[in-house]
């Protein structure tokens, strides 16, 4: 069923999900939060999904953004949250797979890309109990991680960044990937459902042929021992701050 929710407290915009499919998660949120955005900037999100992205990146910059998504019905909804919160000159997203986009893009013409991309190997012979959109969501069924940063490379500008949210057990994936692709990790942020649980998240900026030198930032702590979000986390759902 298609809905319209707002999307927290980023100066009141709305976003369209379908909520028999996914909906945007704190994963998008945290990634927006952790990345460092100006004007100058030009932007492009791989994965978009239904855009939550572009559309807190949209509260922090005046810039134009872009947006990829290789699933026609989540483009649709992209498109739709764009349009019900006015944000279609600044905001487009291109009905596309990464690796097209990439294909079909000028060499060393960006700045930044985001990614929240899909988190799971996947191969033929598994049976994935889900429907279409949620496979391809949560699956590397047309995207793996060598696939994104191999198109980062192409496309990011020298000393260009890509910035992504994963899940901390495929780290080392994720680091063997950026180097394979002269893309230097230079941020790393571990995420912890509660304070005396494993990370489960983890978010990662690399730079294209950047130098060597790791910055670990302070771990973010989701919830409360009660369940309850911890401040930080209210913070970054009340517009962004850190």
């Amino acid at each position: 069923m298609e809905v319209i929710n707002e999307l927290l407290n980023y100066n009141n915009l709305k976003i369209v999900q379908n909520s028999d499919w996914f909906s945007f998660s704190i994963d998008s949120v945290l990634l927006a939060n952790f990345v460092s955005v100006n004007n100058k900037q030009k932007i492009v999100d791989f994965c978009t999904g239904n855009a939550p992205i572009p559309l807190f990146l949209s509260t922090k910059i005046n810039s134009n953004l872009i947006g990829v998504e290789i699933q026609k019905e989540v483009y649709d909804l992209a498109i739709k949250s764009v349009k019900v919160n006015g944000l279609e000159e600044r905001i487009t997203i291109i009905n596309e797979d990464v690796k097209e986009f990439s294909k079909n893009s000028e060499t060393d013409v960006y700045d930044l890309i985001t990614c929240n991309p899909p988190y799971f190997k996947y191969n033929s012979e598994m049976n994935i109990n889900e429907n279409d959109v949620k496979a391809a969501a949560r699956h590397e069924i047309y995207l793996k991680l060598d696939d994104v940063f191999k198109c980062a490379k192409k496309i990011l500008k020298n000393n260009g960044k890509i910035a992504m949210v994963h899940r901390t057990d495929r780290l080392i994936d994720i680091i063997i990937a950026m180097k394979n692709n002269n893309i230097e990790p230079k941020r790393l942020q571990f995420v912890y459902p509660f304070e005396n649980s494993k990370s489960n998240l983890v978010l990662i900026e690399g730079t294209k042929n950047g130098n060597p030198g790791l910055i670990l930032e302070e771990n973010i702590i989701v919830h409360n021992e009660d369940g309850s979000y911890t401040n930080k986390i209210m913070d970054i759902f009340n517009g962004g701050k850190k």
